[in-house]
């Protein structure tokens, strides 16, 4: 039997020029528009306190964390942890609570607003491009970041570049590689030169935060499920409105079988 490889990202804030190229690439490989990129870039421009100046930009993604906040709060099951990294999401079980919105520490999963509740309830997050990765390729953002500033690879070999990256520029580098520990460990580990704070990185235990999460989860699934059940009523409600609208379009015909009834 093979063994499994956990798989990551490494994003370097050292390396990235915030061209945004990833973002491009996650549009054209997803099909989505600029907009709506799984993936998103800000610069967080110049920090710090004169003459000590820093810039840099922050590639936000999904942290596919090893111990998921968003598949703990999810009472239908629409997310799944793959074993070598990626975590899934699936838009047919999904009943747009949008409790994984809540529940995440880094604010990753968002709601696709211009679908309404008959067309269906979407979360969009990167996917981890398994199309791509089941089939020996990198991600699109990593394929064609320009400067490296995003790697794929084995997690633990990514570990040992991060270290190594650290301990031969401990001028440039904060010596700590966020996501190797925060909230039990997530497939994006991050590199800075300027606080994580900074980047807008939420500073986290080593401890999964999901207890909480299931915690409040079992008071609130009859919540969700009420829920399914309203959405359900609303379409049926609409599919028989529909049907009636159509039967009153056809007097004619209804005019037309009176004369045999009365016979």
């Amino acid at each position: 039997m093979t063994d499994i490889k956990h798989h990551a990202y490494l994003f370097d804030a050292v390396r990235c020029i915030g061209c945004r190229a990833c973002m491009v690439a996650c549009s054209v490989e997803n099909n989505i528009e600029m907009d709506k990129t799984r993936i998103w870039v800000a610069g967080r421009g110049v920090m710090g306190e004169y003459p000590i100046l820093e810039r840099a930009s922050m590639v936000y993604h999904c942290m596919h964390c090893n111990e998921p906040d968003c598949l703990s709060a999810c009472p239908v099951g629409a997310y799944s942890k793959r074993s070598d990294g990626p975590v899934e999401y699936d838009p047919k079980k999904c009943i747009g609570c949008r409790y994984c919105m809540n529940a995440c520490p880094f604010g990753v999963p968002h709601f696709d607003y211009d679908k309404g509740l008959i067309e269906g309830a979407f979360i969009d997050k990167c996917t981890f491009c398994p199309q791509r990765i089941d089939n020996g390729q990198e991600p699109a953002c990593v394929a064609t970041c320009p400067t490296d500033a995003l790697e794929y690879g084995e997690r633990d070999e990514l570990l040992k570049i991060a270290h190594e990256r650290i301990a031969a520029h401990p001028d440039r580098y904060i010596d700590h590689v966020y996501g190797e520990f925060e909230n039990g460990g997530t497939s994006y580990l991050i590199l800075s030169h300027v606080p994580f704070s900074e980047l807008g990185l939420p500073a986290l235990p080593e401890e999964p935060v999901n207890e909480i999460s299931e915690k409040v989860m079992e008071m609130t699934i009859p919540f969700a499920l009420g829920w399914g059940v309203v959405l359900t009523a609303v379409a049926a409600g609409v599919h028989l409105y529909n049907k009636k609208t159509e039967t009153k379009a056809k007097p004619t015909e209804t005019h037309e079988e009176e004369p045999e009834v009365n016979k």
